[in-house]
């Protein structure tokens, strides 16, 4: 009897439309698209860039599916991430957000959104632009990286330590360097496809 498959020695793995995917991609119709279409394709947007550095901590101990599924949800209970009504937020709002049904119903993580939405507006008063801020950690370029095997997907880098360490001293939260490091690879400051991955074959700036 085969024994049980060891992930990390995994390519990238043929779906049922014939295409060549990074091997962590399940055949979930919702992660299909957001693997083919949006993960690794960089990011300038500053409100979808605090979206999805808020979404990667409220993922911590889940699944990315599980805050995928969520995300509209995400999207009404907190304004459409508008972080200046987000920093305004009071105690009532985040009761009626711990009551939310669509969102993960963790009062650090509501807090950290709030408490990051502030940290936020200071890089903005600041810097004028939080894209210019996080792309600083890769002094603007995207850092790609082709591996073959699921096991060498990294975990984290240097930058991630970096970004993490600076977002932190700002007062930021659920940003350990883990969580930083799935953020840039989100938001395409890391193209990190697996080769053969057919997207990897489309360049930066896909979909």
């Amino acid at each position: 009897m085969a024994g049980p498959i060891n992930r990390r020695i995994l390519g990238a793995q043929r779906h049922d439309d014939g295409k060549l995917r990074c091997a962590w991609c399940p055949a979930d119709p919702l992660y299909l698209a957001y693997h083919d279409t949006e993960w690794g394709v960089p990011v300038h947007d500053d409100r979808h860039l605090f979206e999805m550095l808020c979404l990667e901590g409220a993922q911590a101990g889940l699944s990315w599916l599980t805050i995928l599924r969520k995300r509209e949800s995400y999207r009404k209970a907190f304004d459409g991430f508008d972080a200046e009504k987000m920093a305004r937020y009071d105690a009532a709002r985040r009761r009626r957000l711990l009551l939310d049904a669509g969102i993960v119903r963790n009062r650090l993580k509501v807090d950290a959104f709030i408490t990051n939405a502030r940290a936020y507006l200071e890089i903005r008063a600041s810097r004028s632009s939080f894209s210019d801020y996080l792309w600083q950690f890769t002094h603007g370029r995207v850092l790609r990286r082709r591996p073959l095997y699921l096991g060498g997907i990294a975990q984290s880098t240097v930058q991630s330590d970096a970004m993490s360490k600076d977002l932190k001293q700002r007062g930021f939260r659920f940003v350990g360097s883990t969580i930083c490091y799935a953020f840039m690879q989100a938001v395409g400051i890391v193209d990190e496809h697996q080769r053969y991955c057919w997207v990897a074959r489309q360049g930066s700036g896909h979909g």
